[in-house]
């Protein structure tokens, strides 16, 4: 094959496509960022608003699930209305709603802004990554631009702690919401270098019932497992959420069967290549997250460090990121199959998140979280940058958009079934371990969650929990990996296909 005429042809077809990656990336990482800049900020919030530690999660919550829940209806609005005007709107709507979180006043305020944050990236996440993948077509390119884009997927969580722990500590920790303002607004200047919407067909409709059954099954899962912690998991309420969750979910599948224009064409995710990759993309984001908010509260809460040195504090992780996205999964995605890099990369990550669970309240950073994060850290990278590039790679130019939203879909369900599930096992844990050793534990809780001081013995109920929930968070990665072993078949890329584009059929992807 003529590779020269090929990566001509590329160009062509964008030339300026490294420039506008580099706008695609911003905007990814704002995304990312959102998630965790605000985890560093969640401790002083919490003080400030009068958060509760069994709703504390719903701050986080109230983003990944409006953001995971509306994200096949973003990736069709994107496919229907034009992806570079998508991303445009996704960026002014997602800035306003950062503004208007902080600024609230009170809880529901900041639940509601976070829920619109999550709406309009919903609707630019999918734009983003669609951009991305019908500007790189040639194989070597597209490796490459995805092992950034995977880069940052993985590694902008640990950035955007930093961040918050800077803001959190010499400003405000509502100036980890309004940061996103200029940063949209440095993104939104890319719109001159990314690929203008064309249209080669009709518009895709709009499937609303099969929106509708998505969403509310979705928030009817989360809601659920959030409720456990104060209901119980044989509650009637619990057990009926989840349910009834579970039915409006086969509901959806259902309908998508049969409807005439499918929210999500089912053939994008039963490709067992594709679809391990959504799996594999989940099921990491569980520990991941799950990482995130505990060693947030590990840090501040039990090891005393300020907003800021917990920030630094994972700057590890940053680390093992880049080391497995950009310095291994990168150069290894043109040349072996995916499940080579996936499968290692959750069984890395699986080990990170056990040796978390080993922690003892008067345990050292240098000797707990360093290596945990350096180790979970690696594993990430090994897995986003292949399970992104398999899980939009070989579909059809019109689907580009849902394959997109399905990927994201994927990692915001996976963060927030993880983070109302995990959270729900640490405060019911350490909640069980107060009660059998302090009289009052309730109202021990309360001074503490008001800002008091945290006695040895809510340290140690702490740990406790958090413990407990990264053993169950290593245990899912352990099966994800066993599973994606069993179901990721397909071989390493055919060296004479190099030129081949995304969108060209690709009968291994079957």
């Amino acid at each position: 094959m003529d590779t020269t005429k090929t990566h001509e042809t590329a160009a062509a077809a964008n030339p300026r496509r490294w420039l506008a990656l580099a706008f695609i990336g911003l905007a990814q990482l704002m995304i990312v960022l959102d998630v965790t800049i605000v985890n560093i900020a969640l401790p002083s919030a919490q003080a400030d608003l009068g958060i509760s530690d069994g709703d504390r999660q719903w701050v986080i919550t109230a983003y990944t699930l409006a953001f995971g829940g509306l994200l096949l209806l973003g990736g069709r609005i994107a496919d229907y209305t034009g992806r570079r005007r998508a991303f445009l709107t996704g960026l002014i709507g997602f800035a306003a709603a950062s503004a208007a979180g902080g600024a609230a006043p009170g809880f529901g305020t900041l639940l509601g802004a976070r829920a619109a944050q999550g709406a309009f990236a919903a609707l630019l996440a999918p734009a983003a990554l669609s951009l991305l993948t019908t500007s790189f077509t040639e194989q070597r390119e597209r490796a490459r631009a995805f092992g950034v884009f995977g880069a940052i997927a993985a590694g902008g969580g640990a950035i955007g702690l930093v961040t918050g722990g800077a803001l959190t500590e010499y400003l405000d920790w509502r100036w980890c919401l309004y940061v996103n303002v200029p940063i949209a607004v440095l993104a939104a200047a890319g719109w001159w270098f990314l690929p203008a919407d064309t249209r080669t067909g009709p518009r895709p409709k709009i499937d609303v019932p099969g929106a509708i059954l998505a969403v509310t099954g979705l928030v009817a899962v989360v809601y659920g497992c959030s409720e456990a912690e104060s209901e119980g998991w044989d509650s009637a309420l619990v057990l009926g959420l989840l349910f009834l969750g579970v039915a409006l979910l086969t509901g959806f599948v259902l309908h998508e069967r049969n409807a005439a224009a499918p929210l999500l064409p089912l053939r994008v995710v039963v490709s067992r290549a594709r679809g391990s990759a959504f799996l594999s993309i989940a099921l990491a984001t569980v520990g991941m997250f799950a990482m995130f908010l505990f060693l947030t509260y590990s840090m501040q809460v039990v090891m005393g460090y300020s907003a800021l040195k917990t920030g630094v504090g994972f700057l590890p992780l940053t680390a093992g990121v880049l080391a497995g996205a950009g310095g291994v999964a990168t150069r290894l995605l043109p040349r072996v199959p995916p499940r080579a890099l996936v499968v290692p990369g959750l069984l890395f990550a699986a080990a990170g998140t056990g040796w978390l669970a080993t922690l003892e309240a008067d345990t050292s950073y240098a000797a707990g979280i360093l290596p945990a994060e350096l180790i979970t850290g690696f594993g990430m990278g090994l897995v986003m940058a292949p399970a992104i590039n398999y899980a939009t790679h070989g579909v059809r130019e019109a689907e580009a958009g849902i394959a997109s939203a399905t990927v994201n879909t994927s990692q915001q369900i996976g963060g927030s079934i993880g983070t109302a599930l995990l959270n729900t096992i640490a405060t019911s844990t350490t909640a069980d371990y107060l009660t059998d050793r302090v009289p009052d534990a309730g109202a021990l809780e309360e001074r503490r969650a008001a800002g008091g001081p945290v006695p040895d013995v809510v340290k140690a109920g702490l740990v406790e929990g958090f413990a407990s929930a990264y053993a169950v968070a290593a245990v899912i990665m352990l099966a994800a990996a066993a599973v994606v072993a069993v179901l990721m078949n397909t071989p390493r890329p055919d060296r004479s296909q190099v030129g081949a584009g995304a969108h060209a059929p690709a009968a291994h992807l079957g």
